[in-house]
Parts: C-alpha cells; structure tokens; sequence
C-alpha cells in the first residue's frame, strides 16, 4: 500500500492520492486506540491486536498524550470528547498527587511519586489541547500545570526547565536535559494558542535559543541532549536508555526543527534565520541518522558516528513532520525526496494496515519487533505524522486542524 502517486511529478502534499492516504491512516489510528479506555480509569497500552496488555502501571505522559491525541481527534471532527473526560478525570483521580501529578499509577495508587518535568510539560500539552477542544475543566488545569511549572520546574537564569524532583519536592540528581525542555516548548506552545498569553511564547522561544541557537550550531548542527547542573553539556552521560541515552539523538533534532519553525510561524515570522536553523538540523539529522537499511538509528556520537542503531518508529514520523513544514514553506526537490522515502519506508515496514496503528520498531530484517518498546506504545508520534501534512499551516492546534 503506497501512501502516494509514486512517480507523481511535484509534491506529494499538493495530490489528492496522498492527503486521503493521510486522513484514512489517521482515521484508523483514532479507531484502534479507542479500544485502549479501562473502564476503571485511564488507558491499557495495547498489543499489536489492540488487546490490553497486562502492565497495571500508567505512566504520565501516556495518560496525557491520549488526552491531547483525542483532543485533536475532536478538533478534527471524528469524535474524541469521551476519550478526553476519560484522560482528564483520571489525571485528576489517579495522576494528582498532592501538588504535582505522580510519574506512575496503579488503579487509584500512584506507585511512582516522582515529579519528572517531562511528564508535567505534557499535563500543560493535555490541558491546553483539551481546552481547544472546548472541555470545560481544562482552563483550570491550564493554570494548575503552569502554576508548579513556575514555582518548582522553572529555572529563570537560564530560561530553561531543570531537574526533576521526588514527592518531597527535593531534586532527584543534579542531571539537567534537552527532552524535557523540548517537549516543554512544545506544550508551551500549546498554551499559547489555547490562551493567547505571551508568556508561554517568550518561555518556549528562550528554550528554542539555547539549544538551536546556541548550542547546535557549536555541535555542528547535532543537539547535545545531557547537561550538567549549570547547563555546560554533559558528553559523557549515559543513562536510561529511553529518556536518557548516551549521545545525540537525530529523532530529537528532527522534532525540535518542527517546533522552531512553529514557533517562529506563531511569533509573526520574525527575520530570525529559522528556516535556515531549522533546514540544518534536518539535514545533520538525516545525514547522520539514515541507517544503509532504511529507518533513523535513535541515537549518534555528538561527531555523527551511530551508537544505538535501533529503529524506532518515532524519529520517523518526526523526520516527516519537519519535511511537511519545509514543504509547505519552500517547494524543493531535495525536501520531497527525503519525504517521500520516509513515508514509503513507514508504509512498508512501520504502518500495521489491517489493523490500525504503528509497529515500534524493527529487527535487523526491517521486521517488527519489540525491544525498548512493548505492544503498539502511543498514538501521539504517528498521528501526529499524518495531521501535520494535512494541516494548512504549521501548527496542528485549534481550526488549522483538517476535518477527517
């Protein structure tokens, strides 16, 4: 199943072939993960047959990333409210944990009180997208995320979100990372366009500036993702092999080209140099990345040279999101090639088509298999691959969304 006119001159995203694909692939990704409610609270992680998988455990930024997907499955016409209640009654019941919302739960229990500010930059993502979506507790939560964001996460000298804390509110470690901030300037983002307030704009521009503007452009357009307590980079750091792997990640890099450039579209199209910030990251990304088979390796040296050759299905979906942006802004041949390949590989190797959703990674083979991810993990990468495309600009919130 090919998700474009092949040999179709021009532009995939100018073809009608290709946006139905889209919508249809988006479409079966809202149906398979409906099945993912547990009537006692929260969302099963699915088997690759969409049936629940055994864990009890639910983290954080899975219970919000449903919350927002299905946000923007009713932003986009085909039905995501109770999905959305659902999310963020259990945010509420089950993730509040005194001031902050705990990392795991079991049933009504958090068993994991740590206040990681990766996971509550997405209750801030969950609120805003639920606001769009016309839910009536989000502003409230809005606030509430902002309000411990501010007064624990924030850190005003260098603009950036710092460490994560125990329930005591004590720091857990000295550590201080890119993926927190980035996705914190994405949530940010998020609640700008539901509030219209600037200063989640200022916050996620100072977080686009240190690491695009200062610190990529010193590591050769590779975005050093470990740091120390006074933010000099960490080279040497190699932790948890999901959220804190040794090197740069291309997935990353990919990301955080989209988010600049939605940032610099949302701040009036200021003569920044961020197209030509963002172009640089995708290309270092996918030069460094591309595996001789196809996919992304997760992760490379800060000199390019692949560590973990691992193939995920995320940094893929990323590698589109960004080729969509700078399509969208400047047709170039080049920008079509590298969208068409990733798309052509996704289909082949990552889209379970019968069934709905997205397989996590592959073997040595370009088979699926699963190895740091469990099951068919999220809707959030790879829906959000599809509606990027389709969305006329380059923000995926409020009525820039498609209906499906």
């Amino acid at each position: 199943m090919t998700p474009g006119p092949e040999n179709a001159p021009g532009f995939w995203l100018d073809t009608p072939e290709h946006r139905t694909w889209l919508a249809e692939d988006a479409r079966k990704q809202f149906a398979f993960f409906r099945t993912a409610l547990r009537p006692e609270g929260g969302f099963h992680t699915l088997e690759w047959n969409g049936t629940p998988r055994p864990d009890p455990l639910q983290e954080l930024h899975c219970t919000t990333r449903m919350i927002h997907s299905y946000a923007l499955a009713e932003l986009c016409g085909v039905g995501g409210a109770e999905m959305v209640e659902h999310g963020m009654r259990y945010l509420a019941e089950g993730h509040r944990d005194g001031e902050g919302w705990a990392w795991g739960v079991e049933g009504q229990t958090p068993v994991d009180r740590r206040r990681m500010g990766y996971g509550h930059v997405f209750v801030l993502l969950a609120a805003s997208s639920a606001h769009l979506a016309g839910h009536e507790d989000a502003p409230a939560l809005i606030d509430a995320a902002t309000e411990v964001l501010e007064q624990h996460f924030w850190e005003d000298g260098p603009g950036l979100i710092g460490p994560d804390f125990g329930p005591d509110w004590q720091p857990l470690d000295a550590y201080r990372g890119m993926n927190a901030n980035m996705h914190g300037a994405e949530a940010l983002m998020a609640a700008f366009e539901a509030t219209g307030r600037e200063d989640y704009l200022e916050k996620a521009g100072s977080i686009l500036w240190f690491f695009l503007g200062l610190k990529a452009p010193a590591y050769g357009y590779r975005i050093p993702e470990h740091y120390f307590t006074d933010w000099t980079v960490d080279a040497e750091h190699d932790g948890d092999p999901m959220f804190r792997p040794a090197g740069t990640t291309p997935g990353h890099s990919l990301e955080f080209a989209r988010l600049l450039l939605q940032h610099w579209d949302l701040a009036g199209r200021p003569d920044s140099g961020a197209p030509e910030t963002a172009r640089k990251l995708v290309e270092r990304a996918l030069a460094d990345g591309w595996a001789e088979a196809g996919g992304l390796h997760y992760t490379v040296s800060l000199g390019g040279a692949p560590l973990l050759r691992d193939r995920y299905w995320w940094p893929v979906t990323e590698g589109i999101g960004a080729l969509a942006s700078l399509i969208k802004l400047e047709r170039r041949e080049e920008d079509e090639i590298w969208y068409r390949k990733l798309w052509s590989f996704a289909a082949e190797h990552f889209i379970d088509h019968e069934r709905g959703g997205w397989y996590p990674g592959l073997d040595a083979a370009g088979q699926p298999t699963e190895t740091q991810f469990k099951g068919k993990p999220d809707i959030y990468h790879a829906l959000q691959a599809t509606l990027y495309p389709l969305a006329p600009g380059l923000s995926r919130q409020g009525t820039t969304l498609p209906a499906l």
